[in-house]
C-alpha cells in the first residue's frame, strides 16, 4: 500500500505538462535554391510546468512531432547539420516572446524525406500571477553544410495555445532589479562632456574644396591623352552550371590608362549590389574576364579581381573590386575592347559565362608592341583562361565525383552570383 501511494504521489507531483498543437505553416526555402514557398502543417508539443510562482524562471521545451516541409529534392543532409530556432508566444497574465533554440543534432536526412528537427528549449521569467498561455509561432531551419542556408516558416492561421502555466504570487519576485535602474542615470550625466570637447575643432576644418578636379580624360601637354573612359554597354550573358543554364544581362564599362606602350585596363560592373541570400566565407569568390579585342588587334586580355577579403553574411550586400589587367597592343591602328567571357570561381567550383552579343565599350588608337596581343585568340597574360572550347560551347564546370558540392556548393557559390542576375557582385559605389 505504501509503495502504491508513493507511485500515486509521484504522479501527482509531476511538474510538467505536454500538449500538442497543429497549425498551417508557410515555409520559404533559401532563395539560392530556386524553390517556391511550401505550405504544410506543423505539429508541435510544448512541455512546461503546470504551476509556478512569481519570480520563478521556468524551462520550456518545444518538440516537433511534424515539420511543415520535407527535405526537398536538392541533396541529402548530413548528420548533425540541421539546427532549429523559433519563437514561443507567452500570453494571458504575462506577454513575452520566448526565444527557443535546439542543438545542431539530427540523423542523416535523405532527399524527399521528412525533416528531423531537434527539440528546442527556452526560459521564461514569471512576473505576474495568473494563467500564462504558451503558443508556438514562427521558426527557422538552418542547414550548415556545404554552406549555411535558412528556411523560414511562419503560421498561416491563428494558432491555439499549447500549454498553460498557473502562476501564483509568492517569492521575492523582482526585488533585485530596481537596484540596476537607480545606478544607470549616473552614466548619461558624464557623456555630455565628450561632445563639448570635440565641438571646438569642427569650425576650423573649412575650405578643402576639390571642385577644380573634373576627372578629365585628357592628359594634356605634349604627352597627349593618357586616360580613356569607355562606354557603358549592356551585355547579355549565357552561363552553364551543373544545376542548369542561366542567363542575365549586366551593364559593363572598360576604362584604360596609358602606361608606356601598354594600357592598364579596369573593367567595372555598373549593376547595383544584390543582398547575399546566404553566408559566403572570406576568400571564396574570385571573378575574372577575357576582354575581347577587335578592329586592328586580335585576341583577348585577361583581367581579374581579388577574392572577397571578408565573409559576407546573408542579407548583406555583395561587393567585389574592379577587374584589372594590362593590354599590350599587338597591332597598329584602331583597336576595340569589348566585355568577353566571364569566369567565376566560388567555393571550389568554376562557372563560365559567354556573351550572347558583343558590344564595343572602348576604342583605342594603338601602336604595335613586341609580344603584343595580336595573334588570333591567345590571352595576353597567363593562366586565367576562361575555359572555352574550340567548338564554341560553354566550358563544363564542377566535378562528378563531388555531388554534394555540385548540388549545393555550386548553388551557394555560383547561383548566388549568377542565378537571378549574373553580376550580383557589382560594386555599389559605382552605381550612377
Amino acid at each position: 500500500m505504501l509503495g502504491g501511494a508513493g507511485i500515486l504521489l509521484g504522479v501527482a507531483a509531476a511538474p510538467a505538462q505536454a500538449a500538442e498543437v497543429s497549425y498551417k505553416t508557410e515555409c520559404i526555402p533559401p532563395s539560392i535554391s530556386g524553390l517556391p514557398p511550401v505550405e504544410g502543417t506543423t505539429k508541435v508539443e510544448i512541455t512546461a510546468p503546470t504551476e509556478a510562482k512569481v519570480g520563478d524562471e521556468v524551462t520550456i521545451t518545444w518538440k516537433f512531432t511534424q515539420a511543415a516541409s520535407k527535405n526537398p529534392d536538392v541533396l541529402d543532409l548530413d548528420k548533425d547539420t540541421v539546427k532549429p530556432t523559433g519563437t514561443l508566444k507567452a500570453g494571458g497574465a504575462q506577454t513575452a516572446d520566448i526565444a527557443m533554440e535546439g542543438p545542431r543534432q539530427n540523423p542523416a536526412i535523405p532527399k524527399n524525406s521528412a525533416m528531423k528537427l531537434s527539440d528546442m528549449t527556452g526560459k521564461l521569467k514569471l512576473t505576474t500571477a495568473g494563467d500564462v498561455t504558451l503558443t508556438p509561432d514562427a521558426y527557422n531551419i538552418n542547414v550548415s553544410k556545404p554552406i549555411s542556408t535558412d528556411t523560414k516558416c511562419t503560421p498561416k492561421e491563428t494558432v491555439n495555445s499549447s500549454a498553460t502555466i498557473k502562476v501564483t504570487s509568492g517569492g521575492t519576485g523582482g526585488t533585485p532589479t530596481p537596484t540596476l535602474p537607480t545606478g544607470l542615470p549616473t552614466l548619461p550625466t558624464g557623456l555630455p562632456t565628450l561632445p563639448t570637447g570635440s565641438a571646438t575643432p569642427s569650425p576650423s576644418g573649412s575650405g578643402t574644396d576639390g571642385g577644380s578636379d573634373s576627372g578629365g580624360t585628357d592628359g594634356g601637354g605634349d604627352g597627349g591623352q593618357t586616360d580613356f573612359t569607355g562606354k557603358e554597354v549592356s551585355v547579355p550573358y549565357a552561363c552553364k552550371t551543373p544545376i542548369g543554364d542561366k542567363s542575365a544581362t549586366s551593364p559593363v564599362q572598360i576604362n584604360a590608362k596609358k602606361n608606356g606602350g601598354s594600357y592598364d585596363l579596369t573593367v567595372q560592373f555598373k549593376k547595383s549590389v544584390m543582398d547575399s541570400p546566404a553566408d559566403i566565407p572570406a576568400d571564396s569568390v574570385k571573378p575574372s574576364m577575357e576582354v575581347a579585342l577587335g578592329g586592328a588587334d586580335k585576341g583577348a586580355v585577361h583581367v581579374e579581381g581579388p577574392t572577397n577579403s571578408a565573409a559576407i553574411k546573408s542579407g548583406d550586400p555583395i561587393e567585389v573590386p574592379d577587374l584589372t589587367g594590362t593590354y599590350k597592343p599587338g597591332a597598329t591602328g584602331t583597336s576595340t575592347l569589348s566585355p568577353g567571357v566571364l569566369t567565376v570561381m566560388a567555393l571550389g567550383t568554376t562557372t563560365t559565362c559567354t556573351p550572347t552579343r558583343s558590344e564595343v565599350s572602348l576604342t583605342l588608337d594603338t601602336s604595335q608592341q613586341a609580344s603584343g596581343a595580336s595573334g588570333g585568340g591567345s590571352t595576353s597574360s597567363g593562366s586565367g583562361s576562361a575555359g572555352t572550347s574550340s567548338s564554341g560551347g560553354l566550358a563544363e564546370t564542377g566535378s562528378d565525383s563531388h555531388s554534394a558540392l555540385k548540388a549545393l556548393g555550386l548553388v551557394a557559390g555560383t547561383v548566388i552570383l549568377l542565378g537571378g542576375a549574373v553580376f550580383t557582385f557589382m560594386p555599389g559605389r559605382r552605381t550612377r
